[in-house]
């Protein structure tokens, strides 16, 4: 229950009171210090009010990246029992202008498919890299997040997978130059180099339950701690990098 006014004043002057006794006793040492003047709080200033508000986006960055992997089975809908590098060959085929031919930008993924085993990840040169299993929607069934090697050049891909009425279905998609990946919580988090010295992109994907797919919830520029990175190639509106180690991760690099 709160103090009448009248006790709660002076209980305030019996502790003023007491510390100023406390502080005469010691001296200086330990003393109460200003810290300076606080900032003025400044609030939001809306710019050009009269500016018509926008509608429809002015470009199309594929916010919401739902896909129906076709032909590749899930044995008893069990997302563990999906070849990992059946998905990437499957969509290797479905994208033959980017991966077959001598001036295909990924022509090199397609070649080293073939050194991948059934199990793919970690048989060098396989561009396929280690699956990892985690529950991102929040369903109690482990997501499938992937990551292959786009080669010859530098970038990563990475997708996230769930299991729809017996279906596998991509959920995010991401392809960049690629520092890092994690998973953490609901989110897939990929970290990129970029052109400002001593700064990485930082850019993160949460489930979204209405959209039943991976949004992008933030994209920003942080600090790298001292890390430097190469420049940053052009990204693709598309997919990215290999995943980092999660606590249900299966099935090694």
């Amino acid at each position: 229950m709160p103090h009448p006014r009248p006790l709660r004043t002076a209980l305030a002057l019996a502790a003023v009171a007491l510390l100023a006794s406390a502080t005469a006793a010691c001296g200086d040492a330990g003393g109460l210090k200003g810290a300076g003047k606080t900032p003025t709080a400044v609030s939001p200033e809306k710019l050009w009010p009269d500016l018509p508000a926008a509608s429809s986006p002015a470009f199309d960055i594929d916010e919401v990246n739902i896909q129906v992997v076709k032909g590749v089975a899930v044995p008893g809908d069990d997302i563990h029992r999906v070849d990992p590098v059946e998905v990437v060959r499957r969509e290797i085929a479905a994208h033959p202008d980017e991966y077959d031919g001598s001036e295909a930008p990924y022509r090199e993924t397609s070649r080293l498919m073939a050194d991948c085993d059934e199990s793919g990840a970690e048989r060098k040169p396989c561009p396929v890299l280690r699956p990892y299993y985690r529950d991102l929607t929040g369903d109690g069934r482990d997501e499938l997040t992937l990551g292959f090697r786009q080669l010859p050049g530098d970038l990563t891909a990475v997708r996230v997978y769930t299991v729809e009425e017996h279906r596998l279905v991509q959920v995010m998609g991401w392809e960049d130059a690629v520092s890092a990946v994690e998973l953490a919580g609901r989110s897939v988090i990929i970290r990129s180099p970029s052109e400002v010295a001593g700064y990485e992109y930082r850019l993160q994907w949460t489930w979204a339950a209405d959209q039943k797919a991976m949004l992008l919830t933030h994209d920003e520029m942080v600090r790298t701690t001292g890390r430097t990175h190469p420049p940053r190639p052009a990204p693709t509106a598309s997919p990215s990098p290999a995943p980092a180690p999660s606590s249900s991760s299966a099935s090694g690099r």
